[in-house]
């Protein structure tokens, strides 16, 4: 399955109608439409700059691991729902001893796609291989700096000869297994952002499949706190056009805002579906409040909660009325191929 594409076919279908009645009738003939979005550890072994977990209060919050002995039950009441499973969404998942059974769950209840999201310090040759083995589709790779000075100053305690390393044996194991993906997600800020130039210098000789160039975000009260890109303005969009030429080259979808005005737009009538389709799972918290998920299935608790009828009623709310309602902004970027 090609997410992107996917991904793609969202954004440029603007009727949010369409889209309900969709996903009301995939929940009515109990077929797959939510992203899982699992964290199974919360922590990291990382202290990157932009990051909360360089903030210590909001890091004391941050507990728990994932039972194993859970495992199973979580695939049987959501793997069986989803179309994409996303380990890793904002800790860093090799921590966790368990992540080759987390992949073979998902293949076992044959979920079309199935990524993972890490900082890749703790990548090596066989924890590669047996997550592929095992069933994984891509891995998408965090970034914060294209030279070692900068890359080790952003993202602190990492090693940039680790990072390549992961990078080199992901590039290898591609050739024997051709549809796994490389992604490269690269945030940028005032300091780093012009390090983009020469970005393939240093990264070409990797086999990317997917590129994407992110702003920086709030994201609690952590060291790096700059948040203004304003000075920026001027050299955004020839450098992502630079990039887009680049990728279209290396034949890499690139995942960034074409514009600079677009960066900070308010509404995306792309994310209507989000809270519908986004299913987030961690040592403590379960997709919806009050799910009993070890007691309950997923469709016990839909009828529970009139999820149903909810889907159904946003099929005849107006685009303002939509707009009204709280949702997160997503995919608030192109997808270039």
């Amino acid at each position: 399955m090609n997410v992107y594409q996917l991904l793609k076919f969202n954004r440029y279908l603007k009727n949010h109608r369409i889209k309900f009645l969709g996903i009301w009738l995939l929940h009515k003939l109990n077929k797959r439409y939510l992203a899982v979005n699992f964290d199974p550890v919360m922590a990291c072994n990382l202290r990157c700059k932009m990051c909360y977990f360089t903030d210590e209060n909001y890091v004391r919050k941050l507990k728990g691991i994932f039972p194993e002995e859970d495992l199973e039950r979580l695939a049987d009441v959501f793997f069986c729902r989803a179309l994409k499973l996303q380990i890793g969404c904002g800790t860093e998942p090799t921590l966790y001893k368990q992540l080759s059974k987390i992949v073979a769950l998902g293949r076992k209840k044959k979920v079309p796609y199935i990524s993972l999201t890490t900082n890749a310090n703790l990548l090596n040759k066989e924890l590669i291989r047996d997550l592929v083995i095992e069933g994984l589709d891509e891995f998408t790779i965090s970034l914060h700096g294209v030279y070692k000075e900068e890359y080790e100053e952003f993202m602190g305690k990492a090693s940039y000869e680790k990072f390549n390393n992961a990078l080199n044996e992901i590039s290898n194991i591609k050739k024997e297994f051709h549809n796994l993906k490389l992604r490269i997600n690269y945030t940028f800020n005032k300091d780093n952002f012009y390090s983009l130039n020469h970005f393939f210098d240093n990264f070409g000789k990797f086999k990317i499949d997917v590129l994407q160039i992110r702003p920086i975000k709030k994201i609690g009260e952590t060291e790096y706190n700059n948040f203004d890109i304003s000075s920026l303005s001027n050299d955004y969009d020839a450098m992502i056009a630079n990039i887009e030429k680049e990728c279209f080259t290396r034949g890499i979808t690139l995942l960034a805002n074409k514009s600079f005005n677009s960066l900070t737009k308010e509404n995306n009538l792309s994310s209507f579906i989000y809270n519908y389709t986004y299913c987030y799972i961690s040592p403590r918290h379960f997709w919806k409040k009050d799910f009993d998920w070890k007691n309950e299935s997923f469709n016990e608790f839909s009828k529970k909660i009139n999820w149903s009828k909810d889907l159904l009623s946003k099929v005849f709310k107006s685009k303002e009325q939509m707009l009204e309602l709280e949702s997160k902004i997503s995919l608030n970027y192109d997808i270039i191929e």
